[in-house]
């Protein structure tokens, strides 16, 4: 395999995995309640797919460095294709309660395995000095691709299927599904590892907690990755004041739920098509920042100040507070997604291939905690004190996380320690 063929397999394994989640973006809520959930079950629905994607991330992770990536992103592609399967049939809470715990599951599963096969495969190629930033930022560039494309078709989609045929807010998760067992074929067929010797259930199962445990001793012991960890949970903060108070705001500045419904789906379209655009540029703002950790630090200055400008503009109403949330919202995700591109570049350098899915998903957990403390404190200070008071606070804390970079120590031994023979390069 050369480095452009594995370039490109990564490319189209990363679009594949976020389009079935992004077509069910959109119906995702109005499906639960056209079925009959009240809001607090379809609350509840969520949060148990958010608990079993926290409580899997790194049990899965271990997994993932223990049996291979390609394994456990076939798993995950499985449980996708059931997840939405079944939540294109659910009628009652139960239904989509177990449709809830398949996607968490798949996502967790889905949590890192892909990259680190891309960058195990690039440096069995190109050696240990490969230059990742460009193949990672091509993979988060067609992630956000997938997600903007995917949020657009499946609030489409609804309008275009008949009816008498499938209920239309079915129809999403239906395609999405179909989506994910395209993905499963593609990751058993265009993914290759090498051969792992055959290993016992029990032996697997007694290596993943070993893994874990020497991943998370890694992370709270490396100084560049305790500092990337608190970078990820301040980037959890930020993407949460969004999610939980963006809805609200343009509901308001278009003046019913349903207009403000329509608005939110467009501009979270354009955020996905920005966080692309930031993706691809990281490489570029490294390089004009002298090195990934300045990059980090212009993209998280960059969020930092969006964040500020919905503060700001939190007073605007009609059209100029559309268009100012719009443009806000769009810059914000420019710049999340280069310091993420580029921590995501200092994460794998920072670690071998034997503890690097484990390492990756506990930033991922990081950033689920981060979003945990925002869901706790920000939607209750909006209330009391206003939106733009929240914002603020969530300015705050990201522009507090460029500190992080400064100075940043150099990767630890471990980023040059060879994998052992079982999780030898791709390719």
């Amino acid at each position: 395999m050369t480095a452009r063929s594995a370039l490109h397999r990564y490319m189209l394994v990363s679009f594949l995995t976020w389009l079935p989640l992004g077509l069910m973006f959109a119906s995702l809520v109005l499906l639960m309640t056209a079925r009959g959930l009240s809001l607090a079950e379809v609350g509840l629905s969520v949060t148990v797919f958010s608990v079993v994607t926290a409580t899997l991330e790194l049990p899965t992770g271990g997994l993932a460095d223990v049996l291979g990536r390609r394994v456990v992103l076939a798993v995950s592609a499985a449980f996708t294709v059931a997840a939405l399967a079944l939540l294109a049939v659910s009628t009652t809470f139960w239904m989509f309660l177990i449709s809830g715990v398949l996607k968490g599951v798949a996502r967790a599963l889905s949590s890192g395995p892909a990259t680190s096969w891309y960058v195990d495969t690039l440096h069995g190629i190109e050696g240990r000095d490969a230059d990742l930033k460009p193949g990672l930022a091509r993979g988060g560039a067609m992630e956000s691709v997938a997600l903007c494309v995917g949020v657009l078709a499946g609030g489409g989609l609804p309008l275009l299927v008949p009816a008498q045929v499938i209920f239309p807010l079915a129809a999403p998760p239906l395609v999405g599904a179909t989506a994910a067992a395209v993905l499963l074929v593609v990751v058993v067929f265009a993914m290759p590892e090498p051969a792992h010797a055959r290993r016992s259930l029990i032996s697997v199962l007694r290596e993943v907690p070993a893994m874990v445990g020497a991943g998370l001793r890694l992370a709270a012991g490396a100084p560049v990755l305790r500092r990337l960890m608190a970078a990820a949970a301040a980037s959890g903060v930020v993407l949460i004041s969004i999610e939980l108070l963006t809805p609200g705001r343009l509901a308001e500045l278009a003046g019913t739920a349903e207009r403000g419904s329509l608005a939110y789906a467009v501009v979270s379209a354009l955020g996905f098509a920005s966080s692309a655009a930031g993706s691809a540029l990281a490489p570029r703002v490294a390089r004009l920042a002298g090195g990934s950790a300045g990059g980090a630090i212009a993209g998280t200055v960059l969020a930092a100040l969006s964040v500020g400008a919905l503060a700001a503009t939190a007073g605007l109403r009609g059209p100029a507070g559309l268009v100012s949330a719009g443009l806000a919202y769009m810059t914000l995700f420019v710049g999340l997604s280069v310091a993420g591109l580029l921590c995501l570049e200092m994460t794998h350098n920072a670690v071998s291939a034997a503890e690097r899915t484990t390492v990756t998903s506990t930033s991922s957990l990081s950033l689920q905690a981060g979003g945990v403390v925002a869901n706790l404190t920000l939607g209750a200070l909006a209330g009391q004190a206003g939106v733009a008071v929240a914002w603020i606070g969530a300015a705050l804390v990201v522009l507090a996380s460029a500190l992080l970079f400064v100075r940043m120590p150099a990767p630890t031994g471990s980023s040059r320690s060879p994998a052992p023979r079982a999780r030898s390069h791709s390719g």
